[in-house]
């Protein structure tokens, strides 16, 4: 076993974290620390609590002890008892990445879910946005830092829209800095908050493929949306789909139907059914055979198709229900 922060089991962990933070222990007033937190509208939630999400027990060792919660919502609410999708991607998105978060993300709010994200810049702060404007569903934020100085600062109307709304968590106290590696180890956070894991768009080593990997160790489905073949934004999704047996999905339903309980998705929104897909081959045929600007007869009609006479009878006789074909006196023309 390890000593780093996410490593070994519970007790080895905590010895390990005595070890590095023993300096600051004779500075510590947990009381103080409480009471200036509450003064901001932060509170601690530990397990047991009724805001603490019980899908983070699924992290085992690496659950965390305590979670910081800042809003309307509680966590707990928010992600236990509905669909959730952790929504991720690079902080570097381009404009395709960013209306392809925001439209998933509004898509599955209306259909219930809640939106786990990071609230970074690109396409965490997209998938936010999208939820936001749908009016309906939710949205909750992870972050790396404490909450009472919201990071990133470009991001802070955001945040605060979604802490007016719904809710913040992070793992950090107040007065905690985000650093590099609490953004990574905030990562498992997320997953695990997450029904299901969406990878929007992602380079080559995006820090939001730890995300899936997280969620794949925990065998939450993971998702990926697939880019230009073209776009470096893209790689890492690719790659997600190509190496790590990721599901490539494209539209909410899609999505949806990787949580279970939830219904199969009925195929795609751009797979638009043609009225001619509902012909069978004999009446194709019939409709192929009819001039575009003339009519026929039928004797014509039963040479061109080949067909015996009562067949394309009967055909011309559906193609008319259909309002594909007509009748123009003794001959038969196509439907203007």
């Amino acid at each position: 076993m390890g000593n780093g922060p996410g490593r070994g089991s519970g007790a080895a962990r905590a010895s390990a974290a005595l070890g590095r933070w023993r300096a600051r222990l004779d500075g510590l007033d947990v009381d103080r620390v409480l009471d200036a937190a509450q003064a901001r509208g932060i509170r601690a939630v530990v397990p047991g609590d009724a805001d603490w999400p019980s899908v983070l027990d699924d992290l085992a060792d690496a659950a965390p002890h305590c979670l910081w919660v800042s809003g309307a919502g509680s966590p707990a609410a928010l992600v236990d008892a509905v669909p959730t999708i952790a929504m991720v991607g690079s902080r570097a998105s381009t404009p395709y990445g960013e209306d392809t978060a925001a439209s998933l993300a509004a898509a599955l709010a209306v259909r219930g879910a809640t939106i786990v994200s990071g609230g970074a810049y690109g396409i965490d702060a997209a998938a936010h946005r999208g939820a936001l404007a749908s009016g309906e569903g939710a949205t909750l934020a992870v972050l790396a830092g404490g909450l009472d100085a919201l990071y990133p600062r470009g991001n802070s109307r955001l945040l605060e829209a979604i802490r007016s709304r719904h809710a913040l968590i992070s793992e950090a106290p107040p007065a905690t800095a985000p650093t590099r590696w609490r953004f990574l180890a905030r990562n498992r956070l997320i997953a695990a908050l997450g029904s299901a894991t969406v990878v929007v768009e992602a380079a080559w080593r995006s820090g939001a493929l730890s995300t899936a990997r997280h969620a794949d160790d925990l065998s939450r489905p993971v998702a990926a949306v697939p880019g230009p073949v073209t776009s470096a934004a893209s790689a890492g999704c690719h790659r997600l789909i190509r190496e790590r047996g990721a599901v490539l999905v494209t539209d909410a339903a899609e999505i949806l139907e990787l949580v279970r309980g939830q219904e199969a998705a009925d195929g795609s929104v751009f797979a638009v059914q043609d009225e001619l897909d509902l012909l069978d081959p004999v009446d194709r045929r019939v409709l192929d055979a009819l001039p575009p600007r003339s009519a026929i007869t039928l004797a014509d009609l039963e040479r061109l198709c080949a067909l015996p006479g009562g067949a394309v009878e009967a055909a011309v006789a559906r193609l008319e229900l259909l309002g594909l074909a007509r009748h123009a006196g003794e001959r038969i023309a196509r439907a203007r």
